[in-house]
């Protein structure tokens, strides 16, 4: 009679798991549709930034953002087939977390800073101008 009862607790629980790693990828993929329509309107405002008539320059960033699109779309892919059915649950939020970070370095590329040449360091705000004496606490 236990036995059966384990079977069919067994039978029940395992639709449900299936279930959760569905829903995980379903939650993993409307994220990654959202990350490639940033990354598309992104892609067009960057585009909009080239002066007209300047082909070279057009087909130059024309084979960059192909490049992202199609690196996104591979990490994506990898991402859903990363899906486990034995994650608990606790740690579903944390893998798409960890999914989005992932893409986000994709979709919004880190912005160089020109260096400034020439100047030299200027002193951290509220350090101490002037002589320092140090004075010897007793022990």
């Amino acid at each position: 009679m236990m036995r059966y009862f384990v079977l069919l607790l067994a039978a029940a629980a395992t639709p449900a798991l299936a279930q959760e790693q569905d829903i995980q990828r379903q939650l993993i993929l409307r994220q990654q549709q959202s990350d490639a329509f940033s990354l598309q309107l992104r892609q067009s405002q960057d585009r909009l930034l080239l002066p007209p008539g300047n082909l070279k320059r057009q087909q130059e960033l024309d084979a960059r953002q192909f490049g992202e699109r199609l690196r996104l779309e591979n990490v994506s892919e990898s991402q859903l087939i990363e899906v486990k059915p034995d994650t608990p649950q606790a740690l579903r939020a944390l893998e798409r977390q960890k999914a989005g970070d992932e893409r986000r370095l994709l979709t919004y590329p880190a912005k160089e800073i020109p260096q400034r040449s020439g100047d030299a360091p200027r002193p951290l705000p509220g350090a101490p101008t002037g002589i320092i004496q140090v004075i010897e606490a007793p022990r």
